[in-house]
């Protein structure tokens, strides 16, 4: 599975967390999350790259929206030895922990289905998990390990800023709804299932290599796909756990004014 790192599939996230200090490095984070995910083969392959085109040809999309809970340690690198009101100025740390997350692909419905037939709702997002585009049915709530790291900034005695750039390893391969092989068309339940399961009829040749791919159909059962493409067998992802990347900027104030108690030993 190649690691997308295409700045124009990322999406905003909104959260809040709960720090509580335990000494002089370090701190454990309570943090809910909301936020999304996105990709799609035809904006990020190169029809132009010989290896890039087969998954343009693919031509699969989608979204996903995360909700997620999590609780990680962190470990600063500058200690705090004086009471937290006179802490240090700023600190690199790192982070690891565990997360439990929700998480629901969808993707939009083409103009017509694989027999050519308009689809009355075109352009609407549906929720991929129940057409079983793989023929499997997987869990919308997941774990994940987050790890990470970051720097914090002290801005006064009762606020501190902070920026953080981080993974989420799931032990899911479906958060793009992506991960074995084609099943055959014809044992898909519904035209939906097999439009969004099979979208390489929607490439049109935009490069030799494209042209190449597309130009060797294959028909069977009434169904005509690329050849490669959409059959039982067929390569559809790669069967790898997803991981995804979290960017964070955390504002931290200080609700225990008990500065007397704060003091690290």
């Amino acid at each position: 599975k190649k690691l997308s790192t295409d700045l124009s599939f990322t999406r905003p996230a909104v959260g809040g967390s709960f720090v509580h200090r335990f000494g002089p490095r370090y701190q454990l984070v309570a943090s809910l999350m909301l936020g999304g995910i996105k990709g799609s083969d035809k904006e990020s392959a190169d029809p132009n790259d010989d290896d890039a085109a087969f998954r343009y040809v693919r031509n699969l999309s989608f979204r996903n929206r995360i909700q997620e809970l999590s609780v990680v340690g962190q470990v600063d690198l500058f200690e705090n030895q004086a009471t937290y009101i006179s802490r240090v100025r700023w600190t690199p740390y790192v982070y690891a922990g565990v997360a439990v997350f929700h998480h629901n692909p969808q993707a939009q419905v083409p103009s017509t289905d694989l027999q050519g037939n308009a689809l009355s709702n075109k352009g609407e997002w549906v929720d991929l998990k129940p057409l079983k585009t793989e023929g499997e049915d997987y869990k919308l709530i997941q774990a994940a390990i987050p790890f990470g790291i970051g720097a914090r900034f002290r801005i006064n005695e009762l606020m501190d800023i902070a920026g953080e750039f981080g993974f989420r390893y799931t032990f899911t391969d479906y958060l793009d709804d992506v991960s074995q092989n084609y099943v055959d068309p014809a044992q898909l339940d519904g035209e939906l299932a097999r439009a969004m399961a099979y979208r390489s009829n929607d490439v049109e040749g935009v490069s030799t290599k494209v042209d190449e791919i597309i130009a060797d159909p294959y028909t069977a059962d009434g169904y005509t796909t690329v050849r490669g493409y959409g059959r039982a067998g067929d390569q559809r992802g790669t069967n790898e756990k997803d991981l995804y990347m979290v960017t964070t900027v955390r504002l931290t104030y200080i609700i225990n004014r008990n500065y007397h108690r704060a003091k690290f030993r």
